[in-house]
């Protein structure tokens, strides 16, 4: 898990409705809410930013929305960005790569072929709708085999305790109180 105080040593920039509309459960959720499933997949992004130390910035589209000055806040940590009137996710993100493409390592998540061209250009590397929700899913599985290893560790330990030391170290924990 990534510091707090430290600053990420890698960005990644989550085009949000390419994503929705290429991970079935997103898709699946928009087709009842777009709400819903835009909020699901900033919470999967918070958890992933929160195991990985990876800063996540999400995107959405909202350049068809009149008179819209686009809108940035933070949701347990996640940047997430609905863009000005006129302004795509993918005009955003390349104006944030020549920024940053350069000086930082910033990688984009969208399968949309021609934006994985232009990120490449500018100084970014991509990664595909699938390939983020493969990293993701391999990330909460070594996360969860973790926690089973150190649980399996503490287990260990306190069988290999004698009655007398239990005792005391109950006994310890009732007086503390």
């Amino acid at each position: 898990m990534a510091a707090k105080n430290k600053k990420p040593k890698e960005y990644l920039f989550v085009d949000g409705y390419n994503i929705i509309n290429s991970w079935e459960k997103l898709k699946d959720l928009s087709k009842m809410s777009l709400e819903v499933a835009r909020n699901e997949l900033v919470e999967i992004m918070a958890e992933y930013q929160h195991y990985s130390g990876i800063k996540i910035t999400v995107v959405f589209d909202a350049h068809l929305v009149k008179g819209n000055s686009g809108k940035r806040y933070g949701v347990k940590g996640v940047e997430v960005v609905y863009t000005k009137e006129s302004e795509t996710a993918d005009q955003y993100i390349e104006r944030v790569l020549d920024e940053i493409g350069r000086i930082k390592k910033v990688r984009v998540a969208t399968s949309d072929w021609m934006e994985q061209q232009i990120i490449l250009g500018r100084g970014g590397t991509r990664i595909s709708a699938r390939e983020l929700e493969v990293e993701i899913f391999n990330e909460k599985k070594l996360m969860k085999r973790n926690r089973t290893t150190n649980n399996q560790k503490n287990d260990l330990l306190i069988g290999r305790l004698d009655e007398d030391t239990l005792n005391k170290l109950n006994n310890w924990g009732n007086n503390s109180e």
